[in-house]
């Protein structure tokens, strides 16, 4: 092969530099400045995006479910269970005591979890706005 087909070194695609005068990494050319006197004419600023907040409602509705649940699962104690009916005195007594037992510690799972899902959600929340922030 002759010598035009042989690679060349790293070319300069700056179209103010030429092959020789490279100038240092370091030295970055500033940008083109306007003066401050000058109005541009038909230019107009770009209008900032407007945020979606998508985390914000997803947040809202989980603790709207959330809510609901605790709501149902707390009327759902109320009134004589079925399994009570047909009994009197202290085992009447006895038979809705250990129904609004089951009911608290239903209810105190329900919160539990509520937490917990709250605390997934914080984490999630903080590590996508560490991902996502500007420099």
């Amino acid at each position: 092969m002759g010598r035009q087909h042989r690679v060349q070194g790293p070319q300069s695609w700056d179209p103010r530099n030429r092959q020789g005068s490279a100038s240092p990494p370091d030295a970055w050319p500033a940008p083109p400045q306007e003066p401050p006197s000058s109005p541009r004419q038909g230019a107009t600023t770009p209008q900032p995006k407007k945020r979606r907040r998508v985390f914000l409602w997803l947040f809202l509705a989980v603790q709207i479910v959330f809510l609901i649940w605790v709501i149902t699962g707390a009327a759902s104690g109320s009134g004589t269970p079925e399994e009570c009916r047909g009994m009197t005195g202290d085992d009447l007594k006895l038979c809705e005591d250990a129904g609004d037992v089951g009911t608290t510690i239903g209810v105190g799972l329900i919160v539990g979890l509520w937490a917990a899902v709250d605390v997934i959600l914080g984490f999630t929340y903080v590590v996508y706005r560490l991902a996502t922030r500007r420099t």
